[in-house]
């Protein structure tokens, strides 16, 4: 059947959609919101609801409908990646046999819960129906912590494929299968073929990228296929799949250095099958975690996963015995068999062994496994009795140390890189356990919006131009205006700099000056620089002097915004010299406000002197629900001298476990007379409160107030060696579960 209709267009070659697909009866382009309100209200089955090209701002989009299986009602795109719904904007739709397509969400935010709902009420659901094609992009709500979900899929079989993902930089999750109504149980959705791009570390719990179900209806059935996706440093927080439902299946997916976990986190009987985790060695990358009863994950290939804890590479966690549905069902008649691990780090077998999750695993089983590392030789953590699982035919290299007396063969390690570019044992080993060619089940290619490229946004540091700038006043603002992400700044050697106005970064850049005498850089205002969301800032070869600054409390050479960022920035300042930061008090190198969030900050071989502040304040998230503000802290080689507080002031409160910052390293440093200000709270010169990866190493104390830690859950790994303390009191700590070598007191 074909027609040729008419449509609404001022020019003839836009008059005419010419349709040649068997069933559909006609089709209404629409170039409005009212357009499409009216033609919702008349479409049947087999019509197609066409979306004008352009921008669809500010738009609520609502169809209920019933189409048939072999006439399907269809929404989609005039051209596919070019309808674009911004601005406060969002889709529901229910009934049977409809299909989404072609359109993409960006440069907005839902105004409700969710931006593609299959529902348009709490009873109208959307059954038989499929989303295809269609991409969301960085529609983030500018508040970090307001949580949204962009894809709520409720009803029964559902089809959910090669659609992308990416950019999701608040609260909530990406991709949700909702089960809250016997209607939506049992649902036998198919999602497959889609692309989950990158999403930023949220430094709080609620960044999963795919969650099927809630610990409300754990023990309910889905029977929800995940097959074929695309996980691409998925990083939100450490459940990049929380699986929270019964009878769910994920096969053939691949995950690429997703700093978390596939965690069976509630329900029984999943099957986790033919998966890839690529960690590549990158921090913090994780595989498979099992909780619960009558679990299969077999056939798994896990390669360069360097995840500790509940982020190890193959992970069995200890349950609660008669767990409520919201804690964790002990691991019962599970099984890991016929995976192959190779250089990834650490195996954990009854992880979270507590008071509480007192139950170890029970007719469970680990047999045909391959586990080669050259990275660590001490891959199995035992935080319990192990009777419960029975261990077979396993192969481990002969280097390798194992509590596990029994059930492993020891091999030489022998890995090579197959013809797919896969790290790989010999196939002799291969075949013993019948794991079959180690090849991708399916490339990046393959998945998401066919025409949507799947490029980084994230811009690196001198990515772009080098430009000039001139001494005298507000040229470096004039310059910070007119540069383009990635830019370098660079100011005259021994060149005055005076700011009368606020430096606001909003994108990456670097300031610098070349080797040599160092130009001088003061400010008039209560601070100097200003991370704006999207900022990014990179300093070298400096000085920062505080003269000029006003006589206020609380001023500071750089600080974030006062408002929520919902892009992540990183701080690198490097051989910087700060001085006389001293015209009146609590005067600090850098201050982080609450809901804002850094990857990264470094200072490196710089100089910090006279000053009435911190250096850095990072300790205004204090609603002790795990939340924190940096990600990863380095401080090394640095000399800080008549600092009044502390060198850094660190907070991660409450006991959250869904997140494993902040990780800090603190090494080569000198301090001198820090922390002994006769105004200062805290009264230690460094204050590491909740930080799970502390290592202090190299550093020299002197006259100065202790370092106060203060440790909390969650296992934190704190190091403290080779350092020097000189007329400095020892280390202050709630209790002593940190390690200690080659401390010195003078």
């Amino acid at each position: 059947m074909c027609k040729l209709l008419s449509i609404h267009r001022t020019k003839w070659a836009s008059f005419i959609l010419l349709l040649c697909f068997s069933g559909f009866t006609s089709a209404q382009l629409v170039k409005n919101i009212e357009e499409f309100n009216q033609a919702v209200k008349q479409v049947q089955p087999g019509d197609t609801i066409v979306m004008a090209n352009g921008v669809w701002r500010d738009v609520e989009l609502v169809l209920k409908a019933q189409g048939q299986q072999d006439k399907p009602i269809k929404l989609t795109a005039e051209t596919a990646g070019k309808v674009i719904i911004s601005g406060q904007s969002n889709l529901s739709f229910s009934g049977q046999y409809i299909i989404v397509e072609g359109l993409v969400f960006k440069d907005g935010y839902t105004p409700t819960g969710e931006v593609i709902a299959f529902r348009t009420s709490l009873d109208d659901l959307a059954n038989h129906s499929r989303l295809s094609n269609v991409v969301i992009d960085n529609f983030s709500h500018p508040e970090r912590q307001l949580s949204d979900l962009w894809v709520a899929v409720y009803g029964k079989h559902n089809r959910i494929d090669h659609n992308t993902f990416i950019n999701k930089r608040n609260r909530g999750v990406t991709f949700a299968v909702r089960m809250n109504s016997e209607a939506s149980r049992k649902n036998y959705h198919v999602i497959e073929y889609n692309y989950f791009g990158p999403r930023q570390v949220l430094g709080a719990n609620g960044g999963e990228t795919l969650r099927i179900g809630t610990s409300h209806f754990s023990r309910e059935y889905a029977n929800t296929l995940v097959q074929y996706n695309y996980f691409d440093r998925t990083n939100g927080e450490h459940e990049i799949i929380s699986n929270k439902s019964s009878g769910n299946t994920f096969n053939g997916n691949v995950f690429y250095e997703t700093q978390g976990t596939l965690t069976m986190r509630h329900g029984h009987y999943t099957k986790v099958e033919n998966n890839y985790f690529l960690g590549n060695r990158k921090p913090n990358t994780g595989g498979i975690r099992i909780i619960n009863e009558h679990q299969t994950v077999n056939n798994n290939y896990l390669y360069g996963l360097t995840g500790h804890r509940f982020r190890g590479a193959l992970v069995i966690m200890n349950g609660v015995p008669n767990s409520p549905p919201n804690r964790y069902d002990p691991v019962i008649e599970s099984e890991m068999n016929n995976n192959v691990v190779i250089d990834s780090d650490y195996i954990q077998l009854g992880a979270g062994a507590d008071e509480e999750r007192s139950a170890p695993p029970t007719s469970s089983k680990m047999h045909n496994n391959i586990i080669m590392g050259k990275y660590n030789q001490n891959p199995f953590t035992l935080f319990d009795d192990m009777s419960g699982i029975s261990f077979n035919g396993n192969i481990i290299n002969e280097d390798a140390n194992n509590p596990l007396k029994s059930g492993f063969n020891k091999v030489p390690y022998s890995v090579h890189t197959n013809r797919h570019g896969l790290k790989v044992p010999d196939q002799a080993l291969l075949d013993k356990i019948n794991f079959g060619k180690v090849k991708l089940p399916v490339s990046k290619a393959q998945t998401g919006a066919s025409y949507y490229p799947k490029k980084d946004s994230q811009i690196a540091f001198a990515s772009g131009q080098k430009i000039k700038v001139k001494a005298g006043v507000d040229t470096l603002v004039d310059a910070l205006k007119h540069s383009q992400p990635g830019d370098v700044l660079v100011l005259e050697n021994g060149g005055e700099y005076l700011l009368t106005r606020f430096a606001n970064i909003h994108h990456p850049i670097t300031i610098k000056a070349q080797a040599g005498k160092k130009p001088i850089i003061r400010s008039e205002k209560p601070s100097f620089i200003v991370i704006e969301n999207g900022g990014a800032l990179e300093l070298e070869n400096l000085w920062f002097e505080g003269r000029e600054s006003p006589d206020y409390k609380g001023n500071s050479v750089i600080r974030t915004s006062r408002y929520s960022m919902n892009i992540n920035y990183s701080l690198s300042v490097r051989n910087v010299k700060v001085t006389d930061l001293d015209v009146n008090g609590y005067f600090y190198f850098f201050k982080a406000h609450a809901g804002t969030f850094a990857d990264s900050i470094k200072i490196v071989d710089s100089e910090m002197r006279n000053i009435t502040g911190a250096i850095l304040e990072l300790n205004k998230e204090t609603d002790d629900l795990g939340v924190y503000s940096v990600e990863n802290l380095t401080l090394s080689g640095n000399t800080f001298a008549d600092i009044k507080e502390e060198v850094a002031t660190v907070y991660r409160g409450g006991f959250d476990e869904s997140t494993f910052g902040p990780m800090v390293t603190v090494t080569n440093n000198r301090l001198i007379n820090v922390g002994t200000g006769k105004t200062h709270r805290t009264g230690a010169s460094m204050y590491f409160h909740g930080v799970q990866k502390l290592h202090i190493s190299d550093t020299e104390w002197t006259d100065s107030a202790p370092l106060e830690l203060y440790l909390t859950n969650g296992e934190p790994i704190t190091v403290i060696e080779d350092i020097t303390l000189k007329g400095t009191p020892k280390i202050r700590a709630n209790k002593p579960d940190f390690k200690t070598k080659n401390i010195v007191y003078q």
